[in-house]
């Protein structure tokens, strides 16, 4: 039989003999070797086997749900964390904002154009830091994916443009807003943007949305009417704010609702359509914003400049406002990046509590009424 064969003769199987003058197999000696191709060798060491394999499968399973668990925490603290930052910058801004730009102090007061280019140029160095620990702290690679994203793309660095130069505007409203309106006011009024940026969504992203949207919409725009509704003592004594018009802050409030609503639904779209990162699209947008920026300064505060410096007005109150507003740049990406649209409205609807509580029991320059 084959097997006998194959277990009594180890030739059989594949091991080589030696082979004499005729080319015969001598019957007295051994093979050169002693293993067989059929059978393992009796006293051979076993190979290694993976160590992963001889875990019982109970372990493995739990081991993979303690990583998964620990995703999961990472992903929730992340999202939290992120949520709680927002909170802090849209407050904080709004606050120091308007009361920098209330405050009565000696000599000039700072130029809110200049105030947005500083920012624009800070958001620049950090979204530049942000890439250079991306690329693991090697400044050959830092200038390579900047040299490859930026220089070499010039066409997708141009589609930056629009949204930069709207966002240049929206900031230089919002300055505008905050020197004639009240906090609490300027906050809730704001949030039309949200509206803005559902049509713009259905527009040109071809958004649907469901009829539960459609009514928090009509609440909103009811809220605002509200807000804007004269008081009873309006109407009998009709009051500026000591900072200018109301007029005035309410047109720049709604023109930067629709500049916002725009910008935001058109880099949305650029963002969908490219796969740079968010810290590039915010280098691109900081670009454009400074040159834009310094535009304005030329145009509308060029005298001024001239005559009393570009920094003219700066305090340590006034540099805390430029880095929150640079920080605002980089909350929102990390907000979309960790979080959600749902996370995101709910750290503006705690912002807008809080910023109306400051303004009233701090500030004072907010009184609440039957409408707000």
């Amino acid at each position: 039989m084959k097997t006998a064969l194959c277990a009594s003769e180890p030739g059989a199987c594949g091991a080589r003999w030696p082979v004499g003058r005729a080319g015969r197999r001598s019957f007295g000696e051994r093979p050169l070797s002693s293993r067989s191709e059929c059978s393992p060798v009796v006293g051979a060491d076993p190979p290694d086997e993976d160590p992963a394999l001889k875990k019982p499968q109970g372990l493995q399973e739990m081991e993979g749900l303690s990583l998964a668990n620990e995703d999961k925490t990472m992903s929730a603290n992340l999202k939290y964390l992120s949520l709680g930052i927002l909170v802090f910058q849209t407050t904080s801004l709004v606050l120091t904002m308007r009361y920098s730009r209330t405050l009565k102090e000696e000599g000039p007061r700072y130029l809110s154009s200049t105030a947005v280019v500083v920012a624009e140029l800070l958001k620049i160095m950090a979204c530049i830091l942000l890439v250079y620990k991306d690329s693991k702290c090697s400044l050959r690679t830092l200038n390579r994916i900047l040299h490859d994203e930026i220089l070499n793309k010039p066409m997708e660095t141009l589609k930056l443009a629009i949204p930069s130069g709207i966002y240049t505007l929206q900031n230089n409203l919002l300055y505008v807003a905050l020197s004639n309106l009240d906090a609490a006011t300027y906050q809730v009024t704001y949030q039309l943007k949200i509206l803005t940026t559902a049509l713009f969504s259905v527009s040109m992203l071809g958004k649907k949305l469901g009829v539960y949207q459609w009514l928090s919409l009509i609440i909103l725009m009811t809220g605002v009417a509200f807000v804007q509704w004269p008081s009873d003592s309006q109407e009998l004594d009709s009051k500026e704010l000591s900072a200018g018009s109301q007029f005035v802050g309410l047109m720049a409030v709604l023109t930067a609702c629709f500049s916002s609503g725009f910008a935001g639904v058109y880099f949305e779209k650029i963002l969908k359509e490219t796969k740079q990162s968010v810290w590039i699209r915010n280098i691109q947008l900081g670009f454009f914003g400074s040159i834009f920026g310094l535009m304005g300064v030329y145009i509308y505060d060029g005298e001024l400049v001239s005559k009393n410096g570009f920094f003219q007005g700066y305090n340590r109150l006034t540099w805390i406002v430029v880095i929150l507003q640079a920080l605002g740049g980089l909350v929102i990406a990390a907000v979309i990046k960790y979080a959600d649209n749902i996370l995101k409205g709910f750290a503006t609807s705690l912002s807008i509590i809080l910023s109306t509580l400051i303004s009233y029991f701090w500030l004072q320059d907010f009184v609440p009424t039957r409408t707000i």
